[in-house]
């Protein structure tokens, strides 16, 4: 079985879907010749051509509208927005139409448009190319967020998504691009949206995050195992719609739980992670459940590792929880 990062993982599901589905077009900002920004769609254009890759002016906004239009005319159009940040000229597309075809049309209409686009900090890119957007649109109702943490996750989440018929953002994690390795199958599989995975079995603190952040939290349970402290690792990946059973079973298994995300704290998604716990965990719980997250601030240039979310930090969470 090959080893695979994240960007070949991707690739390599992209490819499958083009080769099996001849209605899928991938478009966006330099996908074709160039292979996108971060080489993921690196390729494609060779193999299936200009009419099947395409190239699109900076238009965000029209990039969506036309792959709705193609979606609505039976396509299945795969649209790149280059960073998340960019995202935000395409939202009312994006909150207003894609979202909402379906419901409009009494269920006549499904618009299969699975948005890619990479997500997060961790490359140095500031305040225009670091950004976490995910709470915006986990708040419209109609679409499904994925962001996934490794390359198998990726490759079989991004070939599910890919046969949805409904519409799916799919955030990859721009941090682990590569630096997240592992064994991927080279044949067509998917992995089940709406479910989380139990990465680490532990009996005291529950920690809970997605995309680049189960990496810290699987660090921060290590070290807290150094010093007698057993932590349940878990690794949401769909956050709309998001796996409670299996939260709040580990929850109250443990009593404590951390939740983790590198998006600014207030009104992030960790909020209702949080909430939704409460609602069904609060006779099991034995103190208030923690949050480590970004800070309400733009993201920095210079004191990017500071704004990020790290082990200590979140060890500092698991003590303080167990301190309570």
């Amino acid at each position: 079985m090959p080893t695979m990062n994240i960007i070949q993982a991707v690739n390599n599901a992209l490819r499958i879907q083009m080769a099996a589905e001849p209605k899928s077009i991938i478009l966006g900002e330099d996908v074709g010749k160039f292979g996108g920004v971060f080489r993921a769609t690196s390729g494609l254009y060779d193999e299936f051509g200009e009419e099947r890759v395409i190239d699109t002016p900076l238009a965000e906004a029209g990039i969506i509208g036309a792959a709705i239009g193609m979606a609505v005319y039976g396509m299945r159009p795969i649209p790149e927005i280059q960073f998340s940040d960019f995202i935000f000229p395409a939202f009312d597309q994006i909150v207003n139409e894609l979202a909402k075809f379906r419901y409009r049309s009494g269920g006549q209409y499904p618009c299969p448009v699975v948005i890619r686009t990479p997500v997060g900090g961790g490359i140095r890119g500031g305040h225009y190319h670091s950004q976490s957007p995910e709470a915006l649109f986990i708040h419209t109702p109609g679409l499904k967020v994925v962001i996934p943490s490794n390359p198998y996750d990726a490759k079989g989440m991004l070939l599910a998504s890919l046969r949805q018929d409904d519409p799916v953002l799919f955030m990859e994690p721009k941090k682990i691009y590569r630096a997240s390795r592992g064994e991927v199958p080279e044949e067509d599989y998917t992995v089940e949206l709406g479910k989380a995975k139990v990465v680490r079995e532990g009996n005291q603190v529950t920690l809970i995050a997605y995309g680049a952040m189960v990496s810290v939290i699987e660090e921060a349970a290590a070290k807290a195992a150094e010093i007698g402290i057993s932590c349940e690792v878990i690794d949401l990946r769909t956050l709309m719609p998001f796996d409670i059973e299996t939260i709040t079973e580990s929850v109250s298994k443990n009593g404590r739980a951390v939740m983790v995300h590198e998006a600014p704290q207030t009104c992030g998604f960790g909020a209702e992670v949080c909430t939704s716990l409460y609602e069904r965990c609060m006779a099991h719980l034995e103190a208030p459940i923690q949050r480590v997250c970004g800070f309400d601030t733009p993201f920095p240039y210079s004191l990017e590792h500071e704004y990020l979310p790290n082990a200590d930090r979140v060890l500092g969470a698991i003590r303080k929880t167990l301190e309570w």
